[in-house]
Protein backbone atom coordinates (compact mmCIF):
# COMPACT_ATOMS: atom_id res chain seq x y z
CA UNK A 1 0.00 0.00 0.00
CA UNK A 2 1.04 3.43 -0.84
CA UNK A 3 -0.27 6.95 0.72
CA UNK A 4 -1.08 9.08 -1.77
CA UNK A 5 -2.09 12.78 -1.82
CA UNK A 6 -4.93 12.38 -4.67
CA UNK A 7 -7.75 13.65 -3.06
CA UNK A 8 -10.40 11.24 -4.74
CA UNK A 9 -8.87 7.81 -3.17
CA UNK A 10 -7.42 6.25 -0.65
CA UNK A 11 -4.45 4.81 -1.52
CA UNK A 12 -2.16 3.33 -4.64
CA UNK A 13 -1.00 0.37 -5.70
CA UNK A 14 0.88 -0.49 -9.03
CA UNK A 15 1.23 -3.90 -10.28
CA UNK A 16 2.10 -2.72 -13.46
CA UNK A 17 5.22 -0.43 -14.26
CA UNK A 18 5.67 1.54 -17.28
CA UNK A 19 3.61 3.39 -20.44
CA UNK A 20 4.03 5.45 -23.05
CA UNK A 21 3.10 9.00 -24.10
CA UNK A 22 -0.48 8.43 -26.37
CA UNK A 23 -1.97 11.76 -26.21
CA UNK A 24 -1.47 15.59 -25.46
CA UNK A 25 -2.61 14.79 -21.85
CA UNK A 26 0.73 12.64 -21.28
CA UNK A 27 3.19 15.25 -21.95
CA UNK A 28 3.40 16.39 -18.41
CA UNK A 29 2.83 13.03 -16.70
CA UNK A 30 3.89 12.77 -13.49
CA UNK A 31 4.40 9.18 -12.82
CA UNK A 32 6.80 9.48 -16.37
CA UNK A 33 9.00 11.79 -13.63
CA UNK A 34 8.59 10.24 -10.62
CA UNK A 35 9.23 6.87 -12.57
CA UNK A 36 13.02 7.86 -13.84
CA UNK A 37 14.14 9.01 -10.72
CA UNK A 38 13.84 5.03 -9.53
CA UNK A 39 15.10 4.09 -12.74
CA UNK A 40 18.67 3.04 -12.78
CA UNK A 41 20.45 -0.22 -12.48
CA UNK A 42 18.48 -2.65 -9.96
CA UNK A 43 15.99 0.28 -9.18
CA UNK A 44 12.37 0.08 -9.39
CA UNK A 45 11.83 1.19 -12.53
CA UNK A 46 15.15 -0.03 -14.61
CA UNK A 47 14.72 0.14 -18.31
CA UNK A 48 11.34 1.97 -18.41
CA UNK A 49 12.29 5.58 -18.39
CA UNK A 50 14.84 7.30 -20.44
CA UNK A 51 16.36 10.94 -20.85
CA UNK A 52 15.36 12.75 -23.54
CA UNK A 53 16.00 16.98 -24.48
CA UNK A 54 12.03 17.23 -23.29
CA UNK A 55 12.89 15.78 -20.21
CA UNK A 56 12.19 12.28 -18.63
CA UNK A 57 10.58 9.71 -21.24
CA UNK A 58 8.78 6.44 -21.05
CA UNK A 59 10.61 3.73 -23.29
CA UNK A 60 7.17 1.54 -23.95
CA UNK A 61 8.43 -1.29 -22.12
CA UNK A 62 6.06 -2.22 -18.93
CA UNK A 63 6.97 -4.84 -16.96
CA UNK A 64 4.54 -7.11 -13.83
CA UNK A 65 5.50 -6.32 -10.55
CA UNK A 66 5.25 -9.60 -9.06
CA UNK A 67 5.72 -8.29 -5.24
CA UNK A 68 2.97 -6.19 -5.09
CA UNK A 69 0.49 -7.90 -7.15
CA UNK A 70 -0.86 -9.66 -4.44
CA UNK A 71 -1.17 -6.60 -1.42
CA UNK A 72 -4.67 -5.91 -1.71
CA UNK A 73 -5.35 -8.95 0.02
CA UNK A 74 -3.31 -8.47 3.33
CA UNK A 75 -4.99 -5.01 3.68
CA UNK A 76 -8.12 -5.67 6.07
CA UNK A 77 -8.92 -2.12 6.50
CA UNK A 78 -11.45 -1.52 3.16
CA UNK A 79 -9.87 1.22 1.12
CA UNK A 80 -10.06 3.43 -1.84
CA UNK A 81 -7.36 2.10 -4.21
CA UNK A 82 -5.89 3.88 -7.72
CA UNK A 83 -5.36 0.87 -9.47
CA UNK A 84 -1.58 1.64 -11.55
CA UNK A 85 -0.90 5.56 -10.82
CA UNK A 86 2.26 4.74 -12.28
CA UNK A 87 0.87 3.16 -14.92
CA UNK A 88 -2.00 2.49 -17.64
CA UNK A 89 -3.51 -1.40 -16.74
CA UNK A 90 -4.41 -1.47 -20.14
CA UNK A 91 -0.77 -0.55 -22.00
CA UNK A 92 -0.98 -2.24 -25.24
CA UNK A 93 2.15 -4.24 -24.39
CA UNK A 94 0.41 -5.32 -21.16
CA UNK A 95 -1.00 -8.91 -21.73
CA UNK A 96 -4.11 -10.02 -20.63
CA UNK A 97 -3.22 -12.73 -18.67
CA UNK A 98 -1.07 -10.13 -16.46
CA UNK A 99 -4.47 -8.31 -16.13
CA UNK A 100 -6.41 -11.21 -15.74
CA UNK A 101 -4.11 -12.02 -12.40
CA UNK A 102 -4.70 -7.80 -11.45
CA UNK A 103 -8.66 -8.77 -11.77
CA UNK A 104 -8.16 -11.99 -9.78
CA UNK A 105 -7.00 -10.62 -7.05
CA UNK A 106 -9.41 -7.25 -7.02
CA UNK A 107 -11.85 -10.18 -7.15
CA UNK A 108 -10.77 -11.71 -3.91
CA UNK A 109 -9.91 -8.71 -1.86
CA UNK A 110 -14.03 -7.30 -2.11
CA UNK A 111 -13.58 -5.46 1.05
CA UNK A 112 -11.73 -2.95 -1.05
CA UNK A 113 -12.89 -0.87 -3.90
CA UNK A 114 -10.38 -0.37 -6.63
CA UNK A 115 -10.37 2.74 -8.99
CA UNK A 116 -9.03 1.57 -13.01
CA UNK A 117 -8.45 4.42 -14.81
CA UNK A 118 -6.71 4.32 -18.54
CA UNK A 119 -6.39 6.43 -21.97
CA UNK A 120 -6.81 3.48 -23.83
CA UNK A 121 -10.32 2.68 -23.80
CA UNK A 122 -10.42 0.73 -26.88
CA UNK A 123 -7.97 -2.02 -25.15
CA UNK A 124 -10.44 -2.31 -22.16
CA UNK A 125 -13.40 -2.49 -24.25
CA UNK A 126 -11.90 -5.49 -26.05
CA UNK A 127 -10.68 -7.10 -22.51
CA UNK A 128 -13.81 -7.11 -21.22
CA UNK A 129 -15.53 -9.00 -24.42
CA UNK A 130 -13.81 -11.58 -23.69
CA UNK A 131 -13.81 -12.63 -19.46
CA UNK A 132 -15.82 -13.08 -17.33
CA UNK A 133 -15.14 -13.64 -13.24
CA UNK A 134 -14.37 -17.30 -14.02
CA UNK A 135 -11.85 -16.84 -16.47
CA UNK A 136 -9.93 -14.59 -14.90
CA UNK A 137 -9.99 -16.66 -11.25
CA UNK A 138 -8.80 -19.89 -13.43
CA UNK A 139 -5.86 -18.38 -15.47
CA UNK A 140 -4.42 -16.86 -12.22
CA UNK A 141 -5.46 -19.62 -9.45
CA UNK A 142 -2.08 -21.13 -9.93
CA UNK A 143 -0.16 -17.80 -8.76
CA UNK A 144 -2.38 -17.42 -5.55
CA UNK A 145 -1.02 -17.06 -2.30
CA UNK A 146 -1.62 -20.72 -0.47
CA UNK A 147 -2.58 -22.98 -3.36
CA UNK A 148 -5.43 -25.66 -2.31
CA UNK A 149 -5.00 -24.33 1.20
CA UNK A 150 -6.66 -21.43 0.30
CA UNK A 151 -9.34 -23.27 -1.89
CA UNK A 152 -7.76 -22.96 -4.90
CA UNK A 153 -7.39 -26.24 -7.34
CA UNK A 154 -6.65 -25.09 -10.90
CA UNK A 155 -10.26 -26.18 -11.71
CA UNK A 156 -12.00 -22.97 -10.05
CA UNK A 157 -14.07 -24.13 -7.75
CA UNK A 158 -13.45 -21.26 -5.86
CA UNK A 159 -16.82 -19.73 -4.32
CA UNK A 160 -14.98 -16.32 -6.07
CA UNK A 161 -15.32 -18.31 -9.19
CA UNK A 162 -19.01 -18.00 -9.68
CA UNK A 163 -19.21 -14.11 -8.87
CA UNK A 164 -20.36 -11.54 -10.16
CA UNK A 165 -19.38 -9.91 -13.58
CA UNK A 166 -18.20 -7.49 -13.74
CA UNK A 167 -16.83 -6.94 -10.51
CA UNK A 168 -19.23 -4.73 -7.93
CA UNK A 169 -16.18 -3.39 -6.27
CA UNK A 170 -14.08 -2.30 -9.65
CA UNK A 171 -15.07 1.32 -11.09
CA UNK A 172 -13.47 1.94 -14.64
CA UNK A 173 -12.71 4.72 -15.71
CA UNK A 174 -11.19 6.99 -18.81
CA UNK A 175 -9.02 10.03 -18.99
CA UNK A 176 -10.00 13.02 -21.32
CA UNK A 177 -8.12 15.76 -21.71
CA UNK A 178 -10.33 17.92 -24.27
CA UNK A 179 -13.24 17.11 -26.30
CA UNK A 180 -11.41 15.27 -28.85
CA UNK A 181 -10.36 12.50 -26.44
CA UNK A 182 -13.73 12.55 -24.63
CA UNK A 183 -15.25 11.51 -28.15
CA UNK A 184 -12.81 9.13 -28.31
CA UNK A 185 -13.37 7.54 -25.63
CA UNK A 186 -16.23 8.03 -23.23
CA UNK A 187 -18.50 5.80 -26.23
CA UNK A 188 -15.68 3.00 -25.36
CA UNK A 189 -16.35 3.16 -21.67
CA UNK A 190 -20.25 3.24 -21.96
CA UNK A 191 -20.06 -0.06 -24.35
CA UNK A 192 -17.97 -1.56 -21.54
CA UNK A 193 -19.62 -3.37 -18.68
CA UNK A 194 -19.00 -2.05 -15.19
CA UNK A 195 -20.28 -1.47 -11.52
CA UNK A 196 -19.37 2.57 -11.73
CA UNK A 197 -18.09 4.58 -15.09
CA UNK A 198 -15.87 7.83 -14.33
CA UNK A 199 -14.20 10.44 -15.99
CA UNK A 200 -11.21 11.76 -14.69
CA UNK A 201 -11.30 15.39 -17.06
CA UNK A 202 -7.28 15.74 -16.30
CA UNK A 203 -5.32 17.58 -16.86
CA UNK A 204 -8.14 19.84 -18.85
CA UNK A 205 -6.17 21.17 -21.63
CA UNK A 206 -9.60 22.43 -23.54
CA UNK A 207 -13.62 23.11 -22.83
CA UNK A 208 -15.50 19.86 -22.95
CA UNK A 209 -19.21 19.74 -23.86
CA UNK A 210 -21.15 16.39 -22.39
CA UNK A 211 -24.04 16.70 -24.33
CA UNK A 212 -21.96 16.37 -27.59
CA UNK A 213 -20.10 12.93 -27.05
CA UNK A 214 -21.58 10.32 -29.07
CA UNK A 215 -23.08 7.95 -26.44
CA UNK A 216 -24.45 4.47 -27.29
CA UNK A 217 -27.93 3.84 -26.43
CA UNK A 218 -30.16 0.32 -26.15
CA UNK A 219 -30.96 -0.66 -29.36
CA UNK A 220 -28.91 1.77 -31.41
CA UNK A 221 -24.88 1.92 -32.05
CA UNK A 222 -24.17 5.23 -30.77
CA UNK A 223 -26.95 7.86 -29.21
CA UNK A 224 -26.01 11.33 -29.91
CA UNK A 225 -26.93 13.83 -27.67
CA UNK A 226 -27.79 16.43 -30.19
CA UNK A 227 -30.22 13.50 -31.78
CA UNK A 228 -32.89 10.97 -30.54
CA UNK A 229 -32.24 7.69 -30.87
CA UNK A 230 -34.97 6.75 -29.31
CA UNK A 231 -37.91 7.41 -27.65
CA UNK A 232 -38.21 9.05 -24.37
CA UNK A 233 -39.83 7.42 -21.59
CA UNK A 234 -43.56 8.46 -21.86
CA UNK A 235 -43.22 10.66 -17.78
CA UNK A 236 -40.88 13.21 -19.86
CA UNK A 237 -42.48 15.96 -21.37
CA UNK A 238 -39.27 17.40 -23.33
CA UNK A 239 -36.27 14.86 -25.03
CA UNK A 240 -33.51 15.95 -22.09
CA UNK A 241 -31.55 14.00 -23.60
CA UNK A 242 -28.30 14.34 -20.83
CA UNK A 243 -31.12 12.66 -18.56
CA UNK A 244 -32.25 10.03 -20.78
CA UNK A 245 -28.37 9.09 -20.70
CA UNK A 246 -28.03 8.93 -17.20
CA UNK A 247 -31.01 6.92 -16.89
CA UNK A 248 -29.78 3.98 -18.97
CA UNK A 249 -27.35 1.33 -17.55
CA UNK A 250 -25.19 2.99 -20.35
CA UNK A 251 -24.49 5.62 -18.30
CA UNK A 252 -22.01 7.58 -16.50
CA UNK A 253 -21.72 7.58 -12.50
CA UNK A 254 -18.23 10.04 -11.87
CA UNK A 255 -16.66 13.24 -12.93
CA UNK A 256 -13.34 14.23 -11.84
CA UNK A 257 -12.16 17.43 -12.57
CA UNK A 258 -8.64 18.58 -12.47
CA UNK A 259 -6.11 21.79 -14.05
CA UNK A 260 -2.05 20.70 -14.30
CA UNK A 261 0.55 21.08 -12.11
CA UNK A 262 3.61 21.06 -11.66
CA UNK A 263 6.57 22.25 -13.92
CA UNK A 264 5.52 23.67 -17.66
CA UNK A 265 2.13 23.13 -16.12
CA UNK A 266 -0.79 25.04 -19.10
CA UNK A 267 -3.20 27.02 -18.19
CA UNK A 268 -6.94 25.53 -16.82
CA UNK A 269 -9.66 28.05 -17.99
CA UNK A 270 -11.80 27.84 -14.77
CA UNK A 271 -14.80 28.13 -16.59
CA UNK A 272 -14.09 24.74 -17.74
CA UNK A 273 -14.73 23.73 -14.59
CA UNK A 274 -17.77 25.60 -13.81
CA UNK A 275 -19.32 24.38 -17.05
CA UNK A 276 -19.06 20.88 -15.89
CA UNK A 277 -19.86 21.14 -13.05
CA UNK A 278 -23.60 22.77 -13.84
CA UNK A 279 -23.62 19.85 -16.18
CA UNK A 280 -23.31 17.10 -13.77
CA UNK A 281 -25.56 18.75 -11.50
CA UNK A 282 -28.37 19.06 -14.40
CA UNK A 283 -27.84 15.68 -14.78
CA UNK A 284 -27.37 13.94 -11.15
CA UNK A 285 -23.63 13.06 -11.90
CA UNK A 286 -21.40 12.24 -8.61
CA UNK A 287 -18.85 15.59 -9.43
CA UNK A 288 -15.83 15.93 -7.71
CA UNK A 289 -13.47 18.84 -8.41
CA UNK A 290 -9.97 18.03 -7.49
CA UNK A 291 -7.85 21.11 -8.06
CA UNK A 292 -7.55 24.10 -10.60
CA UNK A 293 -3.82 23.85 -11.36
CA UNK A 294 -0.78 25.75 -11.18
CA UNK A 295 -2.34 28.05 -13.73
CA UNK A 296 -5.73 28.84 -13.58
CA UNK A 297 -7.28 31.29 -15.60
CA UNK A 298 -10.11 33.60 -16.60
CA UNK A 299 -10.50 35.45 -19.16
CA UNK A 300 -12.16 39.09 -18.06
CA UNK A 301 -15.15 39.24 -20.15
CA UNK A 302 -16.24 36.55 -18.01
CA UNK A 303 -15.82 38.20 -14.89
CA UNK A 304 -19.36 38.12 -14.00
CA UNK A 305 -19.37 33.92 -13.53
CA UNK A 306 -17.41 34.76 -10.25
CA UNK A 307 -17.51 35.80 -6.57
CA UNK A 308 -14.33 38.65 -7.49
CA UNK A 309 -13.94 39.31 -3.59
CA UNK A 310 -12.89 36.03 -2.48
CA UNK A 311 -10.44 35.48 -5.53
CA UNK A 312 -6.86 37.82 -6.16
CA UNK A 313 -6.12 38.01 -9.65
CA UNK A 314 -3.20 39.64 -11.72
CA UNK A 315 -3.16 40.40 -15.51
CA UNK A 316 -1.56 37.90 -17.41
CA UNK A 317 -0.53 38.64 -21.14
CA UNK A 318 0.98 35.08 -21.55
CA UNK A 319 -2.16 33.66 -21.93
CA UNK A 320 -4.09 36.30 -24.12
CA UNK A 321 -3.87 33.55 -26.99
CA UNK A 322 -6.52 31.92 -25.05
CA UNK A 323 -9.05 34.47 -25.93
CA UNK A 324 -7.59 36.81 -28.27
CA UNK A 325 -10.98 39.37 -27.85
CA UNK A 326 -10.32 39.75 -23.96
CA UNK A 327 -7.34 40.30 -21.08
CA UNK A 328 -6.85 37.17 -18.99
CA UNK A 329 -6.90 37.01 -15.23
CA UNK A 330 -4.41 34.73 -13.62
CA UNK A 331 -6.16 33.57 -10.38
CA UNK A 332 -3.65 34.21 -7.54
CA UNK A 333 -3.89 30.85 -5.07
CA UNK A 334 -1.49 29.92 -2.61
CA UNK A 335 -1.75 26.59 -3.57
CA UNK A 336 0.50 25.59 -5.87
CA UNK A 337 -1.58 22.78 -7.51
CA UNK A 338 -4.72 25.16 -6.88
CA UNK A 339 -5.93 22.47 -4.69
CA UNK A 340 -7.23 24.04 -2.13
CA UNK A 341 -11.33 24.54 -1.98
CA UNK A 342 -11.53 27.09 0.36
CA UNK A 343 -9.60 29.14 -1.96
CA UNK A 344 -12.43 28.63 -4.93
CA UNK A 345 -15.56 30.50 -5.84
CA UNK A 346 -18.42 28.47 -3.43
CA UNK A 347 -19.91 27.13 -6.79
CA UNK A 348 -16.72 25.21 -7.49
CA UNK A 349 -16.43 23.78 -4.10
CA UNK A 350 -18.02 20.18 -5.43
CA UNK A 351 -16.60 16.80 -3.93
CA UNK A 352 -19.14 13.88 -4.30
CA UNK A 353 -18.52 10.39 -4.84
CA UNK A 354 -20.45 7.37 -6.66
CA UNK A 355 -22.49 4.84 -5.54
CA UNK A 356 -22.05 1.96 -6.98
CA UNK A 357 -25.08 0.42 -8.91
CA UNK A 358 -26.73 -3.07 -7.86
Amino acid sequence: MSSTSIEWTDVTWNPIRGCSVISPGCVNCYAMKQAHRFSGEGKAYEGLTKLTSAGPQWTGKVMLAEKQLLAPLSWRTPQRVFVNSMADLFHEAVPFDWIDKVFAVMALAPQHTFQVLTKRADRMQAYFETRTTRHIIAAAAKDMPGGKADGWNGKCDHEVCNGPWPLPNVWLGVSVENQKYADERIPLLLQTRAAVRFISYEPALGPIDLENVPIPAPGADHYGLRGVAQPLAEKDSEPDDWKYWTRHSAKLDWVIIGGESGPGARPFDVGWAWSIVKQCQAAGVACFVKQLGAVPIVPAGRQQHWDWQTIDRTEDQRFTEHDANARVWRLNLKDKKGGNSAEWMQGLRVRQFPEARA
